[in-house]
């Protein structure tokens, strides 16, 4: 069975956001390499160091895919719920309704402020529904805030 999301645009994250989930990922992609060498140099085992090896070609591979990855993410503000998607092989789809949306938050990372976006979250009262779009440009974020807490705000009333 097709999921069909056809009735209106996806609209993507910036591609701005490429370089911050690629420099994120580079960071913790050493950080996590370099720890694992440490048995390596205190043992002076040489098969200590599949570890670290398996890590970095894993690692370059997520980097790799990164752009791909993002250019999948996107979202679409149907009538009743927004529909975030992300995913390549494992496609994930989460359609929040505007009416269970109690809290729209915007968060900034030291990178998101550097090139300029802004990562977008949802609360709901059911924690599995709770949506994060990553890589919206400041504007779109703070205009599509005020966008979804009205839309929320009129559905609620009509509880």
């Amino acid at each position: 069975m097709r999921l069909e999301l056809q009735q209106a645009e996806w609209k993507r994250v910036s591609p701005k956001y490429v370089v911050v989930d690629l420099v994120g990922n580079l960071i913790f992609g050493v950080i996590v390499v370099g720890a694992t060498t440490i048995p390596a140099f205190v043992t002076h085992n040489i098969f200590w160091w599949a570890l670290p090896a398996s890590l970095a070609v894993i690692f370059i591979i997520a980097l790799a895919l990164t752009p791909r990855r993002v250019r999948a993410m996107g979202y679409q503000l149907r009538d009743d719920d927004l529909v975030f998607r992300k995913g390549l092989m494992f496609q994930r789809f989460v359609a929040v309704p505007y009416g269970r949306m109690q809290l729209v938050d915007i968060n900034r990372g030291p990178l998101d402020r550097a090139v300029g976006l802004s990562e977008l979250k949802f609360v709901t009262a059911a924690a599995s529904s709770g949506v994060t779009i990553p890589g919206l440009p400041e504007a779109d974020a703070e205009e599509l805030r005020d966008r979804l807490v009205a839309l929320a705000e009129s559905r609620r009333a009509g509880l």
